[in-house]
């Protein structure tokens, strides 16, 4: 079995062939990162044999059109995570760093490791991840707004002072709007240009609240029944996890979310330490579902009070809540894409 690491930039693909040994067959470089270089970089591997597979860094903002062109033209495809090439690159005998020396180490590091997710056409879960990084990019975008909006209220009037959230509600930004015609200054005339953009903003962020409650409906609808998801923690956790069924387990889940501890012990008493690897952002949706869950669902009350009767302190309690939740959220998914996968199949049919 050969295998073939890609280095993926934006502007250039730089191939290394391994055999099954590691040992380097050749490399090549493209010129661009075209559909017709990629077909190149194809015709360029048969000379290898057909017994292939390829493997590319997981960025796959660098990577998405080599991945589609790739699987259109019939190519496995095996996505290594970042974190595995500096392994392979500490145990290589090359120095430095260069692009041919990274795609060695990703051919490497996917030799070393026989179970990378492979990689498949994500359309649902990457236009839900586009929409959700866009509200969020519209949020903050927003929030600078408010905030340079607050100081020319300041200095406007020291007394103005609107409550934290005031001015993501219509109806405060209706009242600031009103009383800022009234005045004939510059900083007044800033202030309601600020206004009028942070509506226009608010207008947008809303539509898409409103669009992501509607397609999570639709294609995630176990993952939304689940006590304290809503569209915009559902949209982020499919975005993010890009496909449930490229984990092997539960377990594997729960450690790419970083809700699997880790061992910290030695000699009688065993104990776990919180695990700050993984997928933050996963980690920091399925957080927020447990501290909502811990305030308002019995199921998860009831845990958290077991385990601090046990001996765990609060905060070890949510952890162990957290760890439950991913194998609650890995279930739950995985119906999911078995309902999609059936669709799709009554589609074609």
């Amino acid at each position: 079995m050969i295998m073939l690491g890609i280095d993926a930039h934006k502007r250039t693909h730089t191939v290394v062939a391994v055999d099954d040994l590691g040992r380097q067959l050749g490399t090549r470089t493209t010129n661009a990162t075209t559909t017709a270089e990629h077909l190149a970089i194809i015709r360029w591997a048969d000379r290898f044999g057909s017994q292939r597979s390829w493997a590319v860094e997981d960025c796959r903002h660098l990577s998405r059109r080599l991945e589609r062109d790739m699987l259109a033209a019939g190519e496995r495809i095996v996505r290594v995570p970042p974190k595995l090439m500096a392994h392979a690159r500490d145990a290589a005998r090359t120095y430095g760093k260069s692009d041919p020396i990274d795609a060695l180490a990703i051919a490497r590091a996917a030799l070393r490791e026989p179970h990378l997710p492979v990689a498949h056409l994500d359309d649902v879960s990457r236009k839900l991840r586009l929409l959700v990084d866009h509200r969020e990019d519209l949020v903050a975008e927003r929030t600078r707004h408010i905030n340079r909006l607050r100081w020319h209220l300041h200095e406007i009037d020291p007394t103005w002072d609107p409550s934290p959230r005031a001015f993501t509600t219509f109806k405060h930004l209706a009242i600031a709007e009103q009383r800022l015609r009234a005045l004939d200054t510059v900083v007044a005339r800033i202030a309601l240009d600020l206004v009028g953009r942070i509506h226009a903003l608010t207008v947008d962020i809303k539509s898409l609240a409103a669009e992501l409650e509607e397609r999570t409906v639709k294609t995630a609808p176990s993952l939304r029944k689940i006590h304290g998801i809503g569209p915009l923690a559902a949209a982020k956790l499919v975005g993010e996890v890009a496909g449930i069924e490229r984990f092997r387990s539960r377990h594997a889940f729960a450690r790419h979310n970083g809700t699997a501890p880790l061992p910290v012990w030695s000699g009688n008493r065993e104990r776990h330490r919180l695990s700050r690897t993984g997928n933050r952002q996963i980690n920091a949706a399925i957080h927020r579902i447990a501290l909502t869950q811990a305030r308002s669902y019995p199921d998860a009350i009831a845990f958290i009070t077991r385990r601090v009767e046990a001996g765990s302190n609060g905060k070890e309690a949510i952890r162990s809540l957290k760890r439950r939740l991913s194998d609650v959220i890995c279930r739950a998914m995985l119906a999911d894409a078995a309902h999609l996968r059936e669709q799709q199949s009554h589609v074609a049919a």
